[in-house]
């Protein structure tokens, strides 16, 4: 029963398409990144004063998918590149970025399982907002794919193709 629900929600999906995405999305999502966690607080006497706790950042991890391996975020939300960007540069604002929300970071961007550190960046977005990237492309997520799934890679909109990325940060073969 489960697997078929999840057949049908995929199908009409794949039927209403990868654009037009609704208002509807969480602020989770839209921020991209995991709640703060406060450190152990140490000993230290109330007049002395204490560090600030250090924010997780999102976490990128690799994750199977009809395309192989693919990159997702922490909370198994299938990450795409758009075409359109140069390397750590964005051109998704407006109705694009409505339906294709950027990866928003709040603190440093962290590596899960099978995803390579040194290939995690960030960059400003006009609002100062810092977005994260893989090999230098912005990474965004799709408004309308459900947990778990990669629904609209290998899709022409706004100007450019979107692809899910496999671990070395180009489309899936």
């Amino acid at each position: 029963m489960r697997r078929r629900l999840l057949h049908l929600i995929a199908a009409t999906a794949l039927l209403a398409g990868c654009g037009g995405g609704s208002e509807e999305d969480s602020a989770d999502m839209r921020a991209g990144a995991a709640p703060a966690e406060a450190g152990e607080p140490k000993d230290t006497p109330a007049d002395e004063p204490q560090p600030a706790p250090r924010r997780r950042g999102p976490l990128l991890e690799l994750r199977d998918s009809q395309f192989g391996p693919v990159l997702f975020d922490g909370r198994e939300r299938a990450l795409y590149l758009f075409t359109r960007d140069p390397k750590r540069m964005t051109r998704c604002y407006g109705a694009c970025a409505e339906a294709w929300p950027p990866f928003y970071a709040r603190g440093r961007p962290r590596a899960g399982r099978g995803v390579d550190r040194s290939l995690i960046g960030t960059i400003e977005r006009r609002d100062g907002r810092r977005q994260v990237t893989y090999q230098g492309q912005a990474l965004y997520f799709y408004v309308d794919d459900p947990k778990g799934q990669v629904l609209c890679n290998d899709i022409a909109e706004f100007g450019g193709t979107w692809f899910a990325l496999d671990a070395e940060g180009n489309p899936p073969a």
